[in-house]
């Protein structure tokens, strides 16, 4: 029986934005452990603040200070906590509508064991040691068992301006964690390309073969399982010349990405090419695979020094 092939994979980046007036005044205030909202035409206080009444699509631009402390109205206890989450030890999500708020936020609350958390439960934001205009200026909150009357607090009016810069963007890292598997038709090519062999599936239907095979057509949807070896020569069928450096990549830019239609294959695959500039690269470019030094997989491709292929040979695998 083949074996079964799985890898951990990462996707991760930064996503950039700018903010507008509402969300940088709000993040700012956070900076200045001031926690800010916004009032809607009909007087509710929103926090986090929107720059757009949910109701009314109307523009907000009422900014309101609120209360550090606020209640609890309603809670799920987190037992593992994942990488990148407010604790590193079991908490609480909850959500708490701060004194002065009509609407609730969400964020962790620190707490001995979910025997200790309820609905109604009073508590304050726990700030950051060190604070720089972000959510997580907020550490999470705590109990609070503070008097007063919550009903008497109202949201008082602010300016949203701060003595400090204002802060006007964020980098919001994004990451997924996932563990691949491929399945037995790429298994098959993964384990063959371990040989220095590429190979696809034919389908029964309109006979074409597709490299990397997925086990299946993707224009008949009927399954294939008729291996059928192609290459390792092939044509650039189109490409694109990458000028931006990926992290953790060991690749000096400028470089060639391009599409390969390996001979026998009717779908290109893709792979980099070099031995050659890189403004010399271009379409019917004939290439062959030069492996890495496991020999698990072609490292990149390099030209032949055959003439071009033809347009009409490669034209319906552009």
């Amino acid at each position: 029986m083949t074996e079964v092939l799985s890898a951990p994979l990462v996707v991760e980046f930064p996503f950039t934005r700018s903010l507008g007036p509402v969300q940088s005044a709000f993040l700012t205030g956070l900076r200045e452990r001031t926690v800010l909202g916004v009032r809607t035409a009909d007087g509710k206080v929103l926090v986090p603040p929107v720059e757009y009444d949910p109701a009314t699509a109307e523009e907000l631009r009422d900014l309101v200070e609120v209360a550090a402390t606020g209640t609890v109205t309603t809670w799920a206890w987190n037992h593992e906590p994942r990488r990148g989450q407010p604790l590193d030890t079991p908490f609480a999500w909850v959500l708490v509508r701060l004194d002065g708020a009509d609407t609730a936020l969400l964020h962790a609350l620190d707490a001995p064991g979910p025997d200790a958390v309820r609905t109604g439960m009073r508590v304050r934001v726990r700030w950051a040691a060190e604070r720089t205009g972000a959510i997580t200026d907020i550490a999470c909150f705590e109990t609070y068992e503070g008097e007063g009357d919550v009903n008497e607090r109202q949201a008082q009016s602010h300016s949203g301006e701060f003595a400090g810069e204002a802060v006007t963007g964020i980098v919001a890292p994004a990451r997924l964690d996932y563990t691949y598997s491929p399945g037995r038709a790429q298994s098959q090519y993964i384990h063959a390309l371990s040989g220095r062999r590429s190979v696809g599936e034919r389908c029964p239907s309109c006979r074409k073969v597709y490299v990397p095979p997925r086990g299946a057509c993707p224009t008949c949807g009927v399954a294939t399982s008729e291996q059928v070896e192609v290459g390792p020569r092939g044509t650039v069928t189109t490409f694109c010349i990458v000028n931006i450096k990926a992290k953790n990549l060991d690749i000096e830019v400028p470089y060639v990405y391009a599409h390969i239609a390996l001979d026998g294959a009717d779908l290109a695959l893709h792979a980099r090419i070099a031995g050659i500039p890189y403004d010399q690269v271009r379409m019917g470019l004939r290439v062959e695979p030069v492996w890495s030094e496991t020999g698990r997989f072609p490292d990149h491709y390099r030209p032949t020094g055959e003439p071009d292929a033809d347009y009409d040979t490669y034209k319906e695998l552009v």
